[in-house]
């Protein structure tokens, strides 16, 4: 049923070097992700406050802290060729917070998977006058669900097609939209305005959860080099190009309200513009969903069920919340799961790169999976939580930030300490010992 449904992606186990893709081909899907609606508010949000050149700066910050970010946690993910709540088990966290962790990702993804999928829907409900808008979402859903559900090499031509039509759209609407450019460039903040800090805050925290889940997609990378190059030309290219357009839009209408700019657009061009932008994200984010799952029933009932399977029952349970308008009520919700990704992050590169308690135990059954992992650590259970409010609360920095450097610091303090002491162990499932088969 699983071959019929599509590919598992080795969802429990290492990709192996012959399943592994071109830097190019995993470099055009992080762009995808980076390229979307989100960013393009982001952009006009600064540019409202911001001269173009500081909107330039505070992205150009943003974007190295993301970088840095995606790139060390990727290295780890194309190293083990494990996604990242898989990964967790032998980085800090053990079956039960890799767990937790499974189902966070989970909720989440298939959460922002629900709204963008919704806003798909009445944006295709809008332009054809046909169908109502639950109608288009349920259809968009379910097409998308297919995509994710045949894994990653559909999901790279679907990026392949997706980006080039997103840009070739947004060049045109600023053309339409913006009568004088030169001027956009010069002109001062037409809005509020917003100081430095605020403004690398929401650089940062725009992609910080992409970053802190890198592993799904950079385990599908062949060597280091392709982490560093995927990433840097993905991310810097996204941030600073979809942006900057965003920057230049605000400064040109003197408005945020980009959405209002492109639903004003002729008809069906403002239609792909939000079909091609929510396309080439959505797909990861039922896709990472998928996988938070698998982990997440494994983990808890040592019980292995089809990333393909899982993927469908998501993609068309996401595609109905968003028919019903239901996942809207749960957008702050969304965004303070978003909190939680940075200390892992932090611990996971912890425990990987300084102190190694569980290091070698990964490392050295590689090209399989370890036959066991600790159960839970009670380090890791304080740590967590405790990185993750006082990141919140500390009044300097960027809270996203503080919380992955608290989590790092109190991680390697509490390893100095002999305290990273796990309870028991608990064997990895069998059948995924040694599973290798490519997509």
């Amino acid at each position: 049923m699983a071959a019929l449904l599509g590919h598992d992606d080795q969802a429990l186990s290492r990709v192996p070097d012959q399943a592994r893709h071109p830097w190019l081909s995993v470099a055009t899907q992080r762009f995808g992700q980076t390229t979307a609606l989100s960013q393009l508010l982001l952009g006009a949000t600064l540019g409202f406050g911001m001269s173009f050149w500081d909107a330039f700066a505070a992205l150009t910050i943003g974007v190295v802290l993301l970088n840095a970010i995606a790139i060390t946690v990727g290295i780890i993910g194309q190293k083990e060729g494990l996604s990242t709540a898989i990964l967790t088990r032998w980085t800090g966290f053990g079956h039960a917070g890799s767990a937790m962790l499974g189902l966070i990702i989970a909720l989440s993804c298939t959460g922002w998977f629900g709204v963008q999928t919704g806003l798909a829907g009445a944006t295709l409900a809008g332009v054809t006058g046909t169908l109502p808008a639950p109608v288009w979402s349920l259809i968009f859903g379910i097409a998308v669900t297919v995509i994710a559900a045949y894994g990653v090499r559909w999901m790279a031509w679907t990026a392949y097609v997706a980006v080039p039509a997103f840009l070739l759209l947004l060049v045109w609407l600023v053309l339409t939209n913006v009568d004088d450019i030169p001027k956009a460039l010069t002109s001062e903040a037409p809005g509020t305005p917003i100081g430095m800090v605020t403004a690398v805050t929401l650089v940062t925290g725009s992609f910080i959860v992409g970053a802190a889940i890198a592993p799904d997609m950079t385990r599908f990378n062949r060597n280091e080099w392709d982490v560093a190059k995927q990433t840097i030309l993905g991310i810097t290219l996204g941030e600073w190009v979809i942006s900057l357009v965003g920057v230049v839009l605000a400064h040109g209408l003197g408005t945020t309200d980009i959405m209002g700019v492109i639903s004003g657009s002729s008809g069906w061009i403002g239609a792909l513009i939000v079909v091609t932008a929510v396309l080439k994200i959505n797909d990861w984010n039922l896709y990472s969903a998928s996988l938070g799952l698998v982990n997440f029933f494994d983990a808890v009932f040592a019980v292995r069920i089809s990333r393909a399977q899982v993927t469908v029952i998501v993609g068309c349970a996401g595609s109905f919340l968003a028919a019903a308008g239901i996942v809207h009520q749960f957008s702050h919700f969304l965004v303070l799961l978003g909190v939680v990704f940075p200390p892992v992050t932090g611990i996971m590169i912890a425990e990987y790169y300084v102190v190694r308690r569980w290091r070698n135990e990964i490392i050295s059954t590689r090209p399989h999976v370890p036959r066991s992992a600790p159960s839970w650590v009670p380090a890791t259970v304080v740590i967590w939580p405790a990185a993750a409010i006082l990141g919140e609360l500390l009044p300097f920095g960027q809270s996203s930030v503080n919380s992955l450097v608290l989590a790092f610091a109190l991680y390697v303090s509490a390893g100095r300490l002999d305290l990273l002491r796990m309870r028991t162990r608990r064997a990895t499932n069998r059948k995924v010992v040694g599973e290798a088969s490519a997509a």
